[in-house]
């Protein structure tokens, strides 16, 4: 259901998009692209008390955004019903192709009829998914939970506040969010060992979480992978061979 309205509300905001130069506006109109992701995965799995980078939170990963990406084409179609395609779209030939390419095929492989569907109809977008880092609205808006796609920073840490009307800045203790309601609910100051932390999940872990978010999405995802300082540089260079094996 949040899927659906918040495509929906992404559709209007292409409407009001207020860029300032017109070939931005017209790259936008003729694909109508959108980039829906989510925030506060780590926290998330933490709270289901599952530890980033196992095979549960790989699953748990695939299927969220599996649902998001194809409960958004099905409202893309139905958009287009009521509204017209993206303009890229109006003609059969291109939607041909776009029904023949190798991502959306991951698509029509959960939703077969989806693809005679965008034959006839068209789609509202050419794009619906993406995953930000979200750093400032995890801070303001949700409490200090995990950011974008990452595990949690860290349960408890301190930040150079800059407060107003003062020229200096305050050191202040913060919390992540699966902490603070852990102790709500437990009283107590320490968190399982599920709860995951940027420096507890290991390389491979942070890729392989990528890599089953990646599979369902059709645009980019910022992702950062903490390496030790003194990690050997062969171990390093390994990150990246085996993000191209898991198909990043």
């Amino acid at each position: 259901d949040t899927v659906r309205v918040f495509t929906r509300m992404l559709d209007n905001v292409v409407e009001i998009n207020g860029l300032p130069l017109e070939e931005q506006r017209n790259e936008l109109i003729t694909k109508r692209r959108h980039g829906m992701g989510f925030t506060g995965l780590g926290s998330t799995l933490s709270m289901l008390n599952v530890k980033y980078g196992d095979d549960e939170s790989i699953e748990f990963t695939n299927t969220v955004m599996k649902t998001m990406a194809v409960t958004g084409f099905k409202e893309g179609v139905n958009l287009a019903k009521e509204k017209g395609c993206a303009p890229l779209l109006t003609s059969q030939e291109n939607r041909q192709k776009w029904v023949d390419g190798e991502y959306m095929k991951r698509i029509w492989g959960v939703w077969p009829e989806g693809a005679l569907e965008v034959l006839e109809h068209g789609c509202r977008f050419t794009h619906h998914t993406s995953i930000a880092p979200t750093g400032t609205i995890c801070l303001s808006l949700g409490n200090n939970c995990s950011n974008g796609i990452e595990p949690t920073f860290s349960h408890k840490y301190t930040r150079n506040v800059i407060k107003a009307g003062k020229k200096t800045k305050d050191a202040v203790d913060v919390y992540s969010y699966e902490m603070l309601l852990y102790k709500h609910i437990t009283g107590e100051d320490e968190v399982l060992e599920s709860f995951s932390t940027s420096d507890t999940v290991t390389t491979k872990e942070q890729v392989d979480i990528q890599a089953a978010a990646q599979y369902w999405c059709d645009s980019s995802i910022s992702k950062t992978i903490s390496v030790a300082t003194e990690m050997p540089y062969e171990d390093f260079k390994g990150v990246y061979l085996y993000a191209y094996e898991k198909g990043l």
